[in-house]
C-alpha cells in the first residue's frame, strides 16, 4: 500500500483509538503526567495541595476524578484578579518556568468574552500539533498538491498563525496564509488567484463568502473549486442545516474541527467529531452542575474536560481543564468505518439560556433559522434585556429575511418559524424582522448575543 493510499495518517495508533489497550496506556501516562505537573507547575501543584493529595495517591481514573476538581476559564480569571494583567507572571504561574522557558510562539484566544486568554505554544508541543494536524487532515482527504488557504484570524489568534507550523511536515501541500483580517473581498480574490482548494476558517466567514462571491468575483462561490471546507472556532459545521447549505453552495465537503482534538468524517449525515488523541490526552465528561463524572457511553452528555498525557507540551488541556463546552458522545462504531469515539458540541455552558426553565443554546436556534434557506439569510441575533442564563419570555430574536421576500410574506413566515421553534426547542420567540444585510457579518467569530442591558 502506498503512503497516499493508507487509511490512517498513523497506522500504529489510530486503529487502537477507543480500545481497552489504549486505556491501559492512558493510565500509565496519566500517572507520569500528574507527577510532572506537581513538580513543575505552580497552579496545578496548588490544586493538589488544596485537595490534600499527592500524585502517588492517584492510582486509577476514579481516584483522579474524586481527588482533583475540574477547572476552567473562571478559575483563570480568578488568577488574573490576583496577579493583574502581568501576563508573564500569569503564564509562569499557570504553566511553570520549565514550559515557559520552552516558549516559541505566543498567541491568544479570540477575546470575544473579555480580555484575550494567552495561548502559548511550546517547542515540545510542535511534534504533537503536527501529528494531530496530520491525523485530521488525512481523514479529511487533504493530499499532496492541495493548496490550503488559512482564513482564520492570523493576528495573535490561536487557530491562525500556528497552522503554518502545524502543516509544515504534511507532504506536498502549499499553505497560503490569507487571514480573516484581509476582509472578504481580498480573501475571495486571493483564493481565486492562487487556486486555493482547501479553505480553513469559521463557518460564519464561509457563509458570508457565499453572499459576496457574485459581487466580488462575478461568479458563484462554487466556481472557485474548493473541495474541502475545514471549519472551526464556532458552531456551524456541526449544524445539519448549515452544513447542507455550505456543501451545496461550494460543491465541497464540510469538516468540523476542534473543541479538543478531533474532526468530523465525510459520512453524508453528520456523526460528530472523532476524538483522535487517546494517546495524547485523557477525555472526560462531568455533570455541569454537580461536577461529578459522567460515564463515557453512547449518547451521554456533559461538560467536557481533558488532561494532557504529554504535559511538557500542554497548554490548556493540562489537568482536568474545561473550555466550557457541553458535549454529547457516541461510542458505537461510526458508519464511516473510522476509529475513535465521537462527540457533538451541544453548546457552551456559558451560552446556555433558560426560557421557562427550558435550556436553549444559540446553536440550536441557528439550526432552525438555517433550515429556512432561501427565505432567511441565516443572520440573526438573540437580544437579551437581562444577564443570562434566565430569560423572561418571550425570547427576543432579530432575524434577516432573504432577498425576494416581501413584507406581506412575513406574517406567514413568522408563524411557520414559530411553530418549528416550539416543536424543536420548546420556545415561542418574539421576532423583529430585518432587511437583508442589516446585521454586521464577521470574518472571525460571530457574536450571536446582543446584550441590550449593557448599553444602558
Amino acid at each position: 500500500m502506498s503512503k497516499t493510499e493508507r487509511k490512517y495518517w498513523n497506522m500504529k495508533v489510530e486503529p487502537k483509538l477507543n480500545t481497552p489497550e489504549i486505556k491501559e496506556f492512558q493510565l500509565k501516562r496519566l500517572k507520569k503526567s500528574l507527577a510532572w505537573q506537581y513538580k513543575y507547575t505552580p497552579f496545578n501543584k496548588n490544586r493538589f495541595d488544596k485537595a490534600g493529595v499527592k500524585p502517588d495517591d492517584i492510582q486509577s481514573f476514579e481516584d483522579y476524578a474524586a481527588a482533583i476538581p475540574i477547572v476552567g476559564q473562571e478559575d483563570i480569571r480568578a488568577v488574573i484578579a490576583e496577579v493583574g494583567l502581568d501576563m508573564e507572571k500569569l503564564m509562569r504561574h499557570l504553566f511553570g518556568d520549565k514550559r515557559m522557558d520552552d516558549l516559541y510562539l505566543l498567541t491568544t484566544t479570540s477575546g470575544t468574552t473579555g480580555v484575550p486568554t494567552p495561548y502559548p505554544n511550546f517547542r515540545a508541543a510542535l511534534d504533537d500539533a503536527q501529528e494531530m494536524t496530520g491525523r485530521a487532515a488525512w481523514r479529511m482527504g487533504i493530499r499532496p498538491g492541495d493548496r490550503i488557504g488559512l482564513c482564520f484570524g492570523l493576528s495573535m489568534h490561536a487557530a491562525g498563525t500556528p497552522q503554518i507550523l502545524w502543516f509544515s511536515r504534511y507532504p506536498g501541500v502549499t499553505i497560503i496564509p490569507i487571514g480573516a483580517e484581509a476582509g472578504t473581498e481580498k480573501i475571495l480574490q486571493f483564493m481565486q488567484l492562487f487556486k486555493v482548494n482547501v479553505f480553513t476558517g469559521t463557518p460564519s466567514l464561509a457563509l458570508h463568502l457565499i453572499e459576496r462571491a457574485p459581487e466580488v468575483l462575478n461568479m458563484p462561490v462554487k466556481n472557485l473549486g474548493i473541495k474541502i471546507l475545514m471549519l472551526g472556532a464556532e458552531p456551524g459545521a456541526g449544524i445539519p442545516e448549515v452544513r447542507l447549505r455550505l456543501e451545496s453552495e461550494y460543491g465541497a465537503k464540510v469538516f468540523d474541527l476542534g473543541a479538543g482534538y478531533g474532526c468530523s468524517c465525510d459520512y453524508p449525515i453528520y456523526q460528530g467529531m472523532h476524538w483522535l488523541a487517546d494517546d495524547l490526552a485523557y477525555y472526560e465528561l462531568v455533570d455541569p452542575e454537580t461536577r461529578k463524572p459522567v460515564p463515557i457511553a453512547e449518547g451521554a452528555t456533559g461538560l467536557m474536560a481533558a488532561t494532557s498525557l504529554h504535559p511538557e507540551a500542554a497548554v490548556w488541556f493540562d489537568m482536568r481543564f474545561t473550555m466550557n463546552d457541553i458535549h454529547q458522545v457516541f461510542t458505537d462504531p461510526c458508519p464511516c468505518g473510522y476509529s475513535g469515539f465521537r462527540y457533538k458540541i451541544v453548546g457552551r455552558a456559558d451560552d446556555m439560556l433558560k426560557v421557562k426553565g427550558v435550556p436553549v443554546y444559540p446553536a440550536s436556534i441557528e439550526g432552525v433559522i438555517h433550515s429556512f434557506s432561501g427565505r432567511l439569510t441565516g443572520a440573526f441575533r438573540i437580544v437579551l434585556d437581562e444577564p443570562p442564563p434566565r430569560v423572561v419570555p418571550p425570547l427576543k430574536l432579530k432575524i434577516e429575511y432573504a432577498e425576494g421576500i416581501r413584507e406581506s410574506d412575513l406574517p406567514g413566515l413568522e408563524k411557520e418559524l414559530g411553530v418549528k421553534m416550539h416543536s424543536l426547542l420548546k420556545i415561542r420567540p418574539a421576532i423583529t424582522w430585518l432587511k437583508p444585510n442589516t446585521l454586521e457579518r464577521a470574518t472571525k467569530k460571530t457574536q450571536l448575543l446582543e446584550k441590550s442591558y449593557e448599553k444602558g
